[in-house]
């Protein structure tokens, strides 16, 4: 028994040097979440990201929703192979700039449902980490599912040195109730708030190019206020968003142009602020 116990406190030990020698080359992390499903989390992790590696950032993404794994659709890359060897796993590549890992890549079917428990979660997020050769990295952004359960509380665990977590939320009450407690949630884990983004923050028509309000504007803006954490910016709901996260294009590849866009790379800079600040 004793035999046995030494050797299972060196394999964890030689499991956080791997993590801990992983992370140690990536200079910056973001940590991506929101209170509630469907407000838009990945279209935002996506967009930072790809702004980030426009201007010449080495970036990683990481895919850490298990359940519902869409950033490979979203940068066109459903059919991308994770290649690995005795080194570890090779993420897939987005020339010229990022490289991305996520569970879409190591599903044979997909259509098929990830039914796993918490600990099996827990085991892929630390391999994500550890495993993947993400190498040197200016920025790994991680897309966190919805909520405040396993997989976000072991992302906080095994990146205790995040810069910080982006809450996205959309103005209605109901997202912003969510959006409230994952702000509280990032604190009590002693996480920085890089800041709150309002998504689908008002509707500009095409013909008439006045706002609308479809899902009330400003309740991201003033529950960052209420809660004393920074707001990052708003973005509009626009149907071309909505066509570049299906044809795996982000909005802020297409043009500079757009509204949305241009919220988008309003944002990186002020994160850029915001990371310097930090460092």
């Amino acid at each position: 028994m004793e035999d046995s116990d030494q050797i299972e406190v060196k394999t964890m030990d030689e499991k956080d040097y791997r993590l801990k020698k992983s992370l140690a080359k990536i200079k910056h992390k973001i940590i991506v979440m929101s209170g509630k499903g469907g407000v838009g989390k990945s279209t935002v992790a996506v967009n930072i990201a790809t702004a980030l590696a426009m201007r010449g950032f080495e970036v990683g993404i990481l895919d850490a929703d298990i359940h519902g794994p869409n950033i490979p659709k979203m940068l066109h890359i459903e059919d991308g192979e994770v290649m690995s060897d005795e080194d570890g796993l090779m993420p897939v590549l987005v020339p010229p700039h990022m490289k991305v890992m996520s569970m879409a890549f190591l599903l044979q079917d997909r259509d098929t449902p990830v039914v796993w428990r918490g600990p099996v979660k827990m085991g892929a997020l630390r391999q994500f980490l550890a495993e993947v050769k993400w190498g040197e990295l200016d920025f790994l952004v991680v897309d966190l599912p919805p909520g405040t359960g396993d997989e976000p509380l072991t992302i906080a665990q095994l990146i205790d040195d995040a810069d910080g977590a982006i809450i996205v939320t959309t103005p209605q009450d109901v997202a912003l109730l969510d959006s409230r407690k994952t702000v509280t949630f990032a604190q009590a884990l002693k996480m920085p708030v890089l800041g709150v983004v309002e998504n689908m923050s008002g509707l500009i028509c095409p013909h008439c190019h006045q706002n609308i309000d479809l899902f009330k504007r400003g309740g991201g803006e003033k529950a960052a206020a209420d809660m004393g954490v920074p707001f990052l910016g708003r973005v509009p709901l626009d149907p071309e968003v909505v066509l570049g996260g299906d044809d795996g294009t982000p909005i802020v590849l297409k043009t500079r142009d757009n509204p949305a866009a241009q919220a988008f790379h309003d944002m990186v800079d002020r994160l850029l602020d915001k990371v310097k600040e930090g460092a």
